[in-house]
């Protein structure tokens, strides 16, 4: 299990962030503030595993994390995300934490609760929590947005994903390491052993421990890529348990090869920046293809 890191050391890393923030001068500031936290990258990926059944070729999964609304994101931008996901046209939604920046703070409740209930997918709607999604009775606000806009909320709990003909893959989630009670054991009780399995985890960093069970797919958030990176020297800030798994694709393991990604997410927390981070929304497109996985 990765170490905690100490508050301190974490609030040191966000002050060298500012610093190298500043570094770029005027017009760096103006791009990091004002432009690249307002784009947006759909990036598309296919996944192909000897295990996903034939019947989910073509099968499609969005991912989209770390809205942080309330913190230099607003429902308005909120809205234009939830239409291009339905654009997408995705067979299953996954939401990997952090919908609220400060949930006790957010006086638009319901509004939230509607923008989300319009998004559309013929095979469900899924979350799990992020730490912004816990403490106090900010664990409650999120649980009520998630379920009165139609998601289900998955805690160290699992889903099978059933087409018609009975085919199935399976979606796990468990809760946020940072201030919940993360179980992967608990999570994987009611699956069947060879079944093409996805884990639903906001903290990238406990891939290490997911890679020691028969998991294929783990899907997280977390770190925002960094929000600011510099080149030749990557991510500047990142938190606790998404230290070590920024952004993209990793492969864990050895007897059970897993596969993690990491989703920069779409807004930003603490410092209302990106540079070189841009937001994301994820496509993932599944194969039953015995063939390593490609990545395009």
């Amino acid at each position: 299990m990765p170490k905690k890191v100490s508050r301190r050391n974490f609030i040191k890393r966000l002050f060298s962030g500012a610093l190298a923030l500043g570094s770029v001068g005027i017009g760096g500031y103006y791009y990091a503030n004002e432009i690249e936290p307002r784009l947006l990258d759909v990036t598309q990926y296919k996944l192909k595993h000897s295990s996903i059944p034939k019947d989910f070729n073509g099968f499609r999964i969005i991912q989209f994390s770390d809205t942080h609304l309330g913190f230099h994101y607003n429902l308005a931008q909120f809205q234009k995300l939830i239409k291009k996901i339905n654009d997408l046209q995705p067979d299953l939604i996954v939401f990997t934490g952090d919908l609220l920046d400060h949930p006790t703070e957010f006086n638009q409740v319901s509004e939230v609760t509607k923008i989300l209930s319009n998004l559309n997918s013929r095979y469900g709607k899924f979350a799990v929590y992020g730490n912004h999604d816990h403490g106090g009775y900010g664990t409650d606000i999120y649980k009520e947005i998630i379920i009165n806009s139609g998601f289900t909320l998955l805690v160290n709990d699992s889903k099978p994903i059933t087409l018609p003909n009975g085919n199935s893959i399976y979606l796990l989630g468990i809760d946020d390491a940072m201030l919940g009670q993360p179980d992967i054991k608990a999570a994987l009780q009611n699956t069947e052993e060879q079944s093409y399995k996805i884990l639903l985890s906001h903290a990238p960093d406990l891939a290490e421990t997911t890679s020691l069970y028969p998991i294929q797919l783990q899907l997280s958030g977390h770190s925002h890529g960094g929000q600011i990176q510099l080149p030749f020297y990557g991510p500047v800030v990142t938190p606790p348990f998404g230290e070590k798994y920024p952004e993209g694709f990793y492969l864990l393991g050895t007897h059970n090869e897993l596969t993690l990604y990491v989703n920069r997410g779409i807004g930003t927390t603490r410092l209302p920046f990106r540079m070189f981070s841009k937001p994301e929304l994820t496509l993932f497109t599944l194969s039953s293809e015995l063939n390593e996985q490609d990545v395009s």
